[in-house]
């Protein structure tokens, strides 16, 4: 059964993603069209995920979406669905495959070679879209309390990922649930757009949620509805984003470090500069807005005291902050995982939070031992991953969290 009722409850089961061949296909010119800032080296991004997953799994199960999607594969039903949302893409290839190869061929896209002219040109295309921002599994879906909200996403591109977390939640037996919250899969409204980086459960009865490039005002709106009349959520803070690529989620702004502490960028937070923040509460009519993030969450008896992306000298803030340097993931109360290149952010957690600071490597090789209450972060080599625009938050879906 899933369950997370905060950000930083120790961990227990998680969703990853290893990125593989579906990252080639972006290329400098299509880059833009898949959401890529940059081309990504395949080898050296496997290699610094396998060692981030090799991380999480001293602390939890780490289940592989491939897996999991093969599982599924094998239920009549679900593959029947699938096949046929895929609007027939698969064509007779997959109809003797086996599960994995079905899977693979849902990850790493079915390639066309066209028509005469195309095929003159040299140009290719899919029949079903490759995905390579899959290993971002924070974005297609979130759990909140025991009930799912899958995304409705922006960029078409990442359509097919809509639907296979929908499969797999409807499913999979490792995902049991109290049920979808968010049809996100089947929404068909233009404006209705929440994706799940946007989605921070602060609590079992409060939210955080950013409206941000990829979430809408009509998105949340939706979600506070469904949460509001299925989960113990009581009360949403909502973010009023930017348009800045490198702010496209809440979570490349902000994320909860422990019970008292978070990590921002802080010219969106503090002084002159800081984002408009909303809050919205079940029962009451309209919303209310709030002098800052701090106060509306210590109006609601959650004071978070902020620790700056960066440090103090805004140049680094900026440097960093774009390098995902606010994108932290809690494996428990206090104990986070981060790039080790964000070395100013990294400093300012050792210095304001008492943060112990691990090399990965070390970590990994039993170099170093840990208190089960002490805090600390495990920062690991992430400079080929960092280019495909997010961090540990985004490549992490966590399904089940103890209770703080």
């Amino acid at each position: 059964m899933i369950g997370v009722h905060s950000e930083i409850g120790r961990l227990r089961t998680v969703i990853c993603h290893t990125p593989g061949p579906e990252l080639a296909v972006v290329t400098p010119g299509n880059r833009a069209d898949y959401l890529f800032d940059d081309i990504l080296d395949l080898q050296f991004a496997r290699r610094e995920h396998s060692r981030f997953a090799a991380i999480l799994s001293r602390f939890a199960d780490v289940h592989e979406i491939a897996d999991l999607l093969a599982d599924v594969l094998r239920v009549p039903e679900a593959r029947d669905y699938l096949f046929e949302q895929s609007d027939g893409a698969l064509g007779t290839r997959a109809g003797g495959a086996d599960p994995e190869e079905i899977a693979r061929l849902f990850i790493e896209g079915e390639e066309t070679s066209g028509g005469v002219l195309a095929r003159l040109v040299n140009e290719a295309g899919y029949t079903l879209p490759p995905l390579p921002n899959m290993f971002f599994t924070r974005d297609s879906a979130a759990v909140i309390g025991n009930r799912v909200m899958v995304a409705s996403m922006k960029h078409e591109v990442r359509w097919s990922e809509e639907i296979l977390a929908w499969t797999l939640f409807r499913t999979h037996p490792e995902l049991a649930n109290s049920g979808i919250l968010f049809d996100g899969a089947h929404e068909r409204r233009l404006n209705v757009r929440v994706e799940g980086g946007d989605v921070h459960v602060l609590r079992r009865d409060l939210l955080a949620v950013g409206m941000s490039e990829r979430t809408t005002a009509a998105g949340i709106d939706a979600l506070a509805e469904e949460v509001f009349r299925t989960t113990e959520i009581t009360d949403i803070v909502v973010v009023l984003m930017p348009e800045h690529r490198a702010s496209i989620h809440l979570d490349m702004i902000f994320t909860m470090l422990d019970r008292d502490l978070c990590c921002v960028f802080p010219p969106y937070f503090m002084g002159p500069t800081r984002l408009p923040v909303l809050r919205i509460r079940k029962g009451a009519a309209g919303v209310s807005e709030a002098p800052s993030l701090f106060g509306a969450l210590e109006d609601l008896d959650l004071p978070l005291a902020p620790i700056p992306c960066g440090g103090d000298r805004r140049t680094m803030q900026e440097r960093e902050q774009w390098a995902s340097g606010c994108n932290f993931f809690a494996v428990g109360p206090g104990q986070v995982l981060a790039y080790d290149r964000n070395e100013h952010t990294l400093q300012a957690l050792h210095e304001e939070g008492g943060f112990k600071i691990l090399r990965g490597v070390d970590f990994l090789t039993g170099d170093v031992e840990l208190q089960a209450d002490e805090r600390f972060v495990i920062g690991f080599e992430g400079s080929e991953l960092v280019r495909g625009g997010g961090g540990p938050r985004c490549m992490t879906m966590p399904i089940l969290r103890e209770e703080l």
